[in-house]
């Protein structure tokens, strides 16, 4: 019987297995893909705290970010940039291979090309019913499970765990790209519908591009393709689509008895992007600690691993609120009004001020939000939406 089995091996899921490892537990990792090196439907752009807290490796990065242009529905231009990199674009897939590397050199068994489709807590154990859709499924125990195999996990329901109640779609697909040197962003309607649409430059003549959308993903990814050919942005061809659900909030528990949730499959993202690649990670350190002296003391109940519940929202859960708020509000704007802020940060500087201010970061995007809802120039803009929350007066 292993003493921790962690079912996913993204970053969150790797990461944890890891730190057990290295506190020199039996660990071993279950992953449903038969190779880590797949590409996986993320953009990879990451802070520079999340590069320098978990020692990223240069020899996976694409490239640095320091700069952006967003575009408004009807094609007015925000600059948006820094003298100093604030952001990386990583290499997602070789990401999974690295960290797992280093969860396997600390003694993590991984298990790959494999489901887990049933968990079962019995008083001292946790089984684990594994396999293929077709085949005989394996039976595996551990002393505790941590789930970290993404959005939409049904095993968080039989956890008694309920599901991120939500949610969006993401796609994205690998281009060849003409000219493109920074990170664009798309806003407006008939491209992705409250949310957002990107072209991300990788390496020479390469990039992502992708957008999220509530519904009829594919159909906007389509015109969203079609769109950057014909501005000579990209070369016209047929890209393979990869699709990905995003949660947009956290799950109200995150675990119970012998077990725990990490990672996207807990909401651990940031809503206004559905990034979750430093947030996961953040929160797997703080459920390895959880789990070594909980595994220690032999004391494995709901009661003792509420603690990391209680810490990883003390440090993300109020920044994720906002993020969900601000998320909520962007929805709610017209294609319009979104033109209409456009003018209005340019015209009053309020970009240059939020650059020039050196609490906000790349990671803070709910506070960002916050603070241009609240800003002066804006609110009375902002007031004729039906706002998810009241509007403070500043």
């Amino acid at each position: 019987m292993y003493d921790v089995a962690v079912i996913g091996a993204g970053p969150a899921g790797s990461r944890i297995a890891c730190r057990l490892a290295e506190y020199g537990y039996h660990v071993v990792v279950i992953e449903k893909k038969k190779d880590l090196s797949e590409p996986v439907c993320c953009t990879g752009i990451v802070s520079s705290e999340c590069i320098r807290d978990f020692s990223v490796p240069e020899t996976i990065l694409y490239r640095e970010a320091n700069s952006a242009t967003v575009y408004s529905p009807s094609g007015k231009i925000l600059q948006v940039k820094r003298s100093e990199p604030q952001a990386y674009i990583v290499d997602r897939a070789a990401l999974n291979v690295y960290l797992s590397e280093r969860a396997r050199e600390q003694g993590a068994e991984y298990i790959l090309d494999r489901r887990v489709f049933k968990i079962t807590r019995e008083p001292d154990r946790v089984v684990m019913e594994t396999g293929h859709e077709r085949s005989k499924h394996v039976l595996l125990e551990s002393r505790v499970v941590v789930i970290a195999s993404g959005f939409g996990s049904a095993l968080t329901e039989q956890a008694g765990l309920k599901t991120v109640g939500d949610f969006a779609m993401g796609v994205q697909v690998e281009v060849e790209t003409d000219g493109v040197e920074e990170v664009e962003v798309f806003t407006g309607k008939s491209l992705a519908p409250g949310f957002f649409a990107w072209l991300v430059p990788t390496l020479r003549g390469r990039g992502l591009a992708g957008l999220i959308s509530r519904n009829r993903a594919g159909y906007y990814m389509e015109n969203f393709l079609t769109m950057l050919a014909e501005q000579g942005k990209i070369i016209a061809g047929s890209y393979e689509k990869r699709f990905a659900g995003l949660a947009l909030n956290m799950l109200s528990r995150t675990s119970s008895e012998r077990v725990l949730v990490v990672g996207s499959a807990a909401g651990q993202v940031k809503p206004a992007t559905g990034g979750g690649v430093y947030y996961g990670m953040i929160c797997a350190d703080i459920a390895a600690d959880n789990l070594h002296r909980a595994l220690e003391s032999d004391n494995l109940t709901a009661g003792s691993l509420a603690l990391y519940d209680r810490q990883w929202k003390k440090m993300l859960g109020r920044e994720i609120k906002l993020g969900h708020w601000g998320r909520n509000f962007f929805e709610r704007l017209s294609d319009n009004r979104i033109n209409k802020v456009f003018d209005i940060i340019t015209y009053s500087g309020i970009d240059k001020t939020l650059l020039e201010n050196d609490d906000i970061r790349f990671d803070s995007h709910g506070s960002v939000i916050l603070k241009l809802i609240g800003h002066e120039a804006l609110s009375m803009t902002f007031r004729a939406v039906n706002l998810p929350f009241p509007l403070r007066k500043r």
